[in-house]
Parts: structure tokens; sequence; C-alpha cells
């Protein structure tokens, strides 16, 4: 079994995020040194640090993205090709699906607000969320197929084929084209479209009579929502992505064909 180091003190700085607390809304900007805001280790540490320590008090968290785009997904120069027994994807992978749990299973509601693209992981971060708005510039795309990869990061294919039915989920991931924001919203990827400049107020339409509700019956009522969308999915093997995923890898380091 894989160890991985301990989450980083929310104390720290952070290195990917931009994180402020307004009353009962935590919000979390994904803000990568790199463009387009790809998930690195980094990010996906210093988002375990924020999720894991966020207060008793949170009753919505707010994910979004600095710059052009939500989420451009993983960061390639970090997915290396070097290791043959693909160690770094798997300790990576893990890392993913402990961060996809906190946003899933968080007892606060999750808002994502999309605009511009959302590609691989960032698809997977945004809809790992339980409402999403999105602006009408924004994109969904799975381009991971092409990259000669499973589409198999941190949970993604299970809530993905949850949330839009497996029909379109199964053309989504094995064509990889991208979703506009309309043809998003009828797929359900988004709850919401607005123009850009209203997303914020789009959010706190949403936040402000959730941050009124009781909390003990908020958090019942999210449980069992996820109670019921899991009990649909009668074998979840998103507990093995992260071998799935070095395993692949470490098959192309052998001399398959390189993505």
């Amino acid at each position: 079994m894989t160890t991985l180091p301990p989450p980083a003190r929310p104390d720290l700085s952070l290195k990917t995020l931009r994180v402020h607390q307004r009353g009962a809304v935590l919000s979390i900007e994904l803000s990568g040194p790199e463009p387009g805001n790809v998930v690195t280790d980094a990010m996906l540490d210093d988002l375990r640090a924020v999720l894991d320590h966020q207060g008793p008090d949170v009753r919505v968290v707010v994910l979004s993205g600095a710059g052009d785009d939500f989420c451009l997904g993983g960061d390639r120069a970090e997915f290396v090709l070097t290791d043959p027994a693909a160690q770094r994807q798997r300790v990576s992978g893990i890392k993913a699906r402990r961060v996809y749990e906190a946003l899933t299973g968080n007892p606060a509601v999750t808002i994502a607000q999309v605009h511009g693209r959302a590609v691989g992981a960032g698809l997977g971060l945004a809809i790992a969320c339980d409402l999403r708005v999105g602006s009408q510039d924004a994109s969904f795309r799975l381009p991971e197929l092409a990259l000669g990869l499973p589409t198999a990061w941190a949970g993604i294919l299970p809530r993905l084929i949850n949330e839009v039915g497996t029909a379109r989920a199964r053309e989504l991931v094995l064509t990889g084209r991208a979703v506009d924001a309309q043809e998003a919203l009828s797929l359900s990827l988004l709850h919401k479209v607005v123009p850009a400049e209203k997303i914020d107020a789009a959010t706190t339409a949403w936040a402000n009579p959730i941050v009124r509700r009781p909390l003990a019956a908020l958090r019942v009522t999210k449980t069992l929502l996820n109670s019921y969308s899991a009990a649909t999915m009668l074998a979840d093997a998103s507990v093995l992505e992260a071998e799935l995923m070095a395993a692949v890898v470490a098959e192309t380091h052998r001399g398959g064909t390189r993505p």
C-alpha cells in the first residue's frame, strides 16, 4: 500500500490557492503559478489541507479558478514516464482521490463556478461539486484517451455517469470532444449558465438561502443525497483508479505507444 505524506497544515502558505471566508461561505480559488490552473501535486496538497481543516461553521464552499480558464487539467510536466513502476503517478492518484472525496463528501454544500475551459481533472473538480454555475464561455472536455490514458482520475468516471447518464458519459469519454456551456446545461454538467459578469451573483443567489438552513438538517440532507446517489452505483471501481493509471503509465514506459 502506498504511503502518503501527511497533509499540509492550513496555517502554512498556500502555493496554488487563494482562500477566504465570509460568514459561513468558504471561497477557494484555484490560482496555480502555471497558466490554466493545472492540477499539480502541490495543488492537491493545498486543496486537501483547506478541505480537511475547514471550520465547522462553513455551510457553503465555492470553488473557482483565477485567470482565463477554470482548470486545464493535470500538469503534463509532472506526468513523467521515467519511472518504470509509475510510483509518482500512483501517489498522485491517491492524493487526487482523497481531494475528490473531500469535495463530494463535504458536509457543506459545494458550488463550482466555471468559466473558460474545464479540461480533464478540471472537469472532474467541477462535477465533484453539488451545484455548478458556468459563464457563457465555459466549456468541458475529457482528452485522456487522446493522450493514451484511461479516464481514471480520482473518481471522475462514476460521478460523470451518475450526473449525465451512461450513454452521454460514454460519448464524452470516447470522443473527447468539447462541450460548450449550453450543451453542458442540457447534459447537467451545469445547473445554470449566466453572463460572466453575473456568475458571482448567481452563486450568491444559491448560497444565501443555504446558509440560513438549520445546520443539522443541511448536513443530514447532504448525507442522504450522497448515500442515495452511491446506491445507484452497484460497484465503484474508482477505488482502483490510481493503480489502473499507474499500470497504464508503466506499460507505456515499457514500450507502448506514448501519448
